[in-house]
């Protein structure tokens, strides 16, 4: 029987939540009522490492555990996050991903190597440099958690926004095997195998697999190819030693390779900007006798005329060591893995040769070290210490070539250049950049029962961070000769070039050390009622920009000020009350929040072709309030109801020198009386102050509701059942400074499942997004301020059939 469709949020700072279940033997994470009972399922963990019920450990925390994703079909983070009202996951293809939680983590746009995620991923208890890497397919999913609110002081990496961990399934002592199938529209296939059992009296062994192929649901009439296709294959193994009855040793490794030809953006809508008219989307198109294969993006075609790659290989190892001491236990946890990216992209995102390049793949290595020890028992006073540190590389190989549409799209018409397809077709940047980072923190947490009941939970952790790296650009022209941009060329072709990709040359470098800490008051007025209080100060550490460097006034070279970009310092207060009620058949948890940010980390894009992924500079003041529910209620155990919900409100404070929206940009640059938003031929500001306005990437509201019913038919436990699953999030903005041009309308997606289970046996049909909800994931300006909105709709309805069986 289900367990309490999603597990609430919690509370507190008292533990190592999100490093203990992945770094000791996983509980059960829902024990069953009894039959003909109706109370919620109990969710225990061993967060303080002890089992005890997670509504009791004061921490913001959701938990989902195995069974709900697999029934929902959530086989990935993006998924996930249709269930999380606080989270938010964004992506343009798997490297530009990013996690948010409450509005902060990441800056919103295209990644930038040389800074932090705000938001901590972790896999079985390993941090993972990089969210590109989270868009794995889940594989023998035990439970995923997502804490809300600054992290750091209990284990891993410093994290200022929240955490997301996921815990897989441990090897078994007892034989056990599972096997999946799916399948469904646009040829989806996804088959899932895990094998678990005992080697010896001491050692288990887990073996785990996934693949997922899917036929593309965007057109490409230039290729002829489907886009968004799924091709994704995932394996793991595990070993676990129990060398004696207080030490065991659990070695994993892991292998994923996923080749999505995703994810593609094309034409959505076209908004004036300041740019003269004949240098706009709608009149350069006709100079060119173009026009998009159609104007309604939810036709899902496409034109693109550059090669679609998004191909990512995704592994590493890991060995995770508990020792029991007696009144302590110590964990160690180490790790090393690596990403390989290796895309291919069109930049111009229309069916014109303008840019015919634009990509950078990448490799990353890692490796990691954690010690703790926690103390063990229900003493007054416990305590969590511990020490972690980190190392990775990244090694990138950027390119831009220019096509022979470049000149007349790019250069000023006036320009006897524009009319010159020779002056910028095979215009070149080859771009060498490399990252090095290195982290170490100790951190510890005290637990203190004041009197029964009342706990203080102070933390402190002292982290140092060091960046380095090396961006190095060669432009060279269509004949493979260099383009020298300083000093100022006289030739109106160079200059023309140097306008386009001029070479740039830097190594930024940052070092720092920074001291962080929370403290937590926490209260239980009965067995079914807890409340906490919390106040953290923490730090993101600051970083580099490694995407290339807006020019200089002169246009000669880069502005060297903008290399790096300082830390985020962050102010966090939190209030919550967790109930259960009715006999725990009903359970309600709130929270509320205020988050204040200085030098928030912002994306910047000026719409210079130089900076290819957009660089980053520090917003004065973010501030990101509001509040959280979680709801279940279980009236039978034939019926079960969730509803959750979240408002944020995230804004810039104070953010005066932002990138100016697109119907502000591509005029005339002034530092005085801009012209009007729009009106082609006007004035342009340098910057723009959006102080008051609203942060990317964020809805006001959002909500996750659904239920489930079932009915007993033939006996011995067989039911067939009906369940919904749905969410809604109100409009909210996808650029870094708000536009009119770039606010996604809100949206409400549906999902159904109906079937037959009994026995480990299961059997039932889905169908997501069943009302087939047009809706745009992100939307994006074209470079050059030509008004084009480009965007990456969301998947449309899709169904089909699941059948799995334990053993």
């Amino acid at each position: 029987m289900l367990a309490h469709a999603w597990y609430v949020l919690m509370a507190s700072t008292a533990a190592p939540l999100a490093a203990s279940p992945a770094a000791t033997p996983l509980p059960q994470a829902a024990t069953e009522p009894a039959d003909g009972d109706s109370r919620a399922s109990e969710i225990v963990v061993t967060a303080r490492r002890r089992t005890e019920r997670v509504q009791e450990v004061p921490i913001a925390i959701s938990v989902i555990g195995g069974a709900e994703i697999e029934k929902t079909g959530a086989f990935n983070v993006n998924r996930i996050q249709q269930q999380q009202p606080s989270l938010q996951f964004y992506s343009s293809n798997p490297r530009n991903s990013a996690i948010n939680i409450r509005g902060l983590g990441a800056p919103f746009g295209l990644t930038n190597d040389g800074i932090e995620q705000g938001v901590g991923f972790y896999v079985d208890g390993v941090y993972i440099g990089r969210i590109g890497a989270s868009t794995f397919d889940f594989v023998d999913v035990a439970q995923v958690e997502v804490l809300r609110g600054p992290q750091g002081t209990l284990y891993g990496k410093n994290t200022t926004a929240g955490a997301l961990n996921i815990t897989t399934r441990p090897p078994s002592f007892t034989p056990e095997a599972k096997v999946e199938l799916s399948g469904g529209n646009y040829e989806f296939v996804q088959a899932k195998a895990s094998v678990s059992g005992p080697l010896s009296d001491t050692l288990a062994l887990r073996l785990s697999s996934s693949a997922t192929t899917r036929k593309g649901t965007i057109h490409n009439t230039a290729s002829g190819d489907d886009l968004h296709r799924l091709r994704n294959l995932g394996l793991r193994g595990q070993l676990l030693w129990k060398a004696t009855d207080s030490l065991d040793l659990t070695l994993s490794g892991d292998f994923n390779v996923q080749s999505p030809d995703c994810c593609v953006q094309y034409y959505a809508r076209v908004g004036t900007t300041q740019r003269p008219l004949n240098r706009q989307y709608e009149a350069l198109a006709a100079a060119f006798g173009y026009a998009p294969p159609s104007r309604n993006p939810f036709d899902r075609i496409t034109d693109l005329d550059a090669g679609i790659r998004s191909r990512q290989e995704i592994g590493g190892v890991s060995l995770v060591a508990n020792w029991d001491l007696g009144a302590a236990t110590l964990t160690s946890v180490s790790a090393w893995r690596y990403w390989d990216w290796q895309p291919q992209n069109d930049r111009d995102f229309i069916g014109l040769p303008i840019t015919t390049v634009s990509q950078n793949p990448s490799q990353q290595k890692q490796v990691s070290q954690e010690l703790r020890l926690a103390s063990n028992g229900a003493d007054k006073l416990s305590y969590t210490v511990g020490a972690f540190y980190f190392h990775q590389t990244i090694d990138t190989q950027g390119s831009q070539v220019q096509g022979p549409a470049a000149s007349r799209y790019l250069l000023n018409p006036t320009s006897a250049n524009a009319g010159n397809p020779a002056v910028l077709d095979g215009l070149t940047s080859t771009n060498t950049i490399s990252f090095d980072n290195t982290s170490f923190a100790v951190f510890g947490k005290l637990n203190y029962e004041v009197f029964e009941g009342f706990h203080i939970q102070p933390g402190l952790r002292v982290n140092y961070d060091k960046k380095s790296g090396s961006y190095l650009s060669v432009v060279t022209n269509g004949a493979g000769a260099p383009v020298i941009c300083d000093p100022a060329p006289t030739s109106s072709v160079v200059r023309d070039q140097c306008a386009t990709l001029a070479p740039q040359r830097y190594a930024p470098k940052f070092i720092d050390w920074n001291v962080s800490g929370d403290i937590t008051a926490s209260y239980d007025f009965s067995a079914d009622i807890h409340g906490y209080a919390t106040y953290a100060k923490s730090f993101k550490s600051g970083g580099i920009n490694l995407s290339g460097l807006p020019l200089n006034a002169a246009g000669t070279g880069v502005d060297l000020a903008t290399q790096t970009v300082k830390p985020e310092k962050v102010d966090n207060y939190e209030i919550g009350l967790k109930t259960q009620f009715l006999d725990r058949r009903v359970t309600l948890n709130v929270a509320g929040f205020w988050t204040a940010v200085a030098d928030y980390q912002a994306t910047v894009n000026n719409g210079q072709l130089t900076v290819i992924r957009g660089y980053l500079a520090n917003a004065a003041k973010v501030r990101s309030r509001g509040f959280e529910f979680d709801s279940s209620f279980r009236p039978s155990q034939r019926f079960n109801l969730y509803v959750n919900g979240a408002y944020t409100d995230s804004t810039y404070e104070k953010f005066t020198n932002a990138p100016c929206p697109p119907e502000l940009s591509g005029g005339t640059v002034t530092t005085g009386t801009p012209g009007a938003a729009g009106v082609p031929g006007g004035l342009s500001p340098v910057a723009c102050d959006i102080s008051g306005q609203r942060l990317p990437g964020i809805s006001k509201w959002s909500f996750s509701y659904g239920g489930e019913y079932n009915v007993p038919v033939g006996g011995a436990g067989g039911q067939v059942y009906i369940g919904y699953d749905g969410n809604y999030r109100s409009r909210f903005s996808s650029n870094p400074s708000p536009s009119a041009y770039t606010w996604i309308e809100g949206y409400a997606l549906s999902n159904v499942r109906a079937g037959y289970r009994r026995d480990g046996f299961n059997l039932f049909g889905w169908v997501r997004n069943a009302f087939d909800q047009h809706y745009f994931e992100l939307l994006s300006t074209q470079s050059g301020s030509t008004g084009l909105i480009v965007g990456q709709p969301g998947d449309p309805r899709t169904y089909g059939l699941t059948i799995s069986k334990s053993f």
